[in-house]
C-alpha cells in the first residue's frame, strides 16, 4: 500500500497542502517503513485541468490512499477510475507525518 499526502514542502515536517491539484509536492509514504519519496507536482503551474493531471501523477506511482484538504469533481473522477481513495478535509495546520499517523491510527481503530 502507498499513501499520497498533498504538501507544501518535501518533508515529513511540511504542512499539508489542502488543494489537491495545485499543491507542490506529493509525499508518496510506504506506512509499513514509513520510507517516503517527495514528488513535484508538475500540475502545480498548469493553465487549466491540474487535478487529473496530479491524479495521473499518483496513479502512475501506484498510489492506494491519498490523504488532502480538497479534491475537485474532475480530479475525483480521475482518482476513482485510477482506483484510488481520497480521505479530505485534512487542515493545512497539520504536518504530513501527523495527517499519516493520524489516518493509520484510524485505520487501526476500523479494524
Amino acid at each position: 500500500m502507498l499513501i499520497a499526502v498533498t504538501s507544501s514542502g518535501d518533508s515529513f515536517d511540511s504542512l499539508v497542502n489542502e488543494r489537491f491539484g495545485r499543491c507542490q509536492f506529493f509525499l508518496i509514504v510506504d506506512p509499513d517503513t514509513m520510507k517516503f519519496e517527495a514528488v513535484t507536482n508538475p500540475a502545480e503551474q498548469a493553465q487549466g485541468g491540474a487535478g487529473p493531471k496530479a491524479a495521473e501523477v499518483l496513479i502512475n506511482k501506484g498510489v492506494n490512499i491519498l490523504l488532502t484538504g480538497h479534491v475537485g469533481d474532475k480530479a475525483e473522477e480521475a482518482l476513482k477510475r485510477g482506483n484510488i481513495k481520497i480521505v479530505s478535509g485534512l487542515s493545512g495546520k497539520l504536518n504530513v507525518r501527523d495527517a499519516i499517523t493520524n489516518y493509520l491510527s484510524k485505520l487501526k481503530e476500523e479494524k
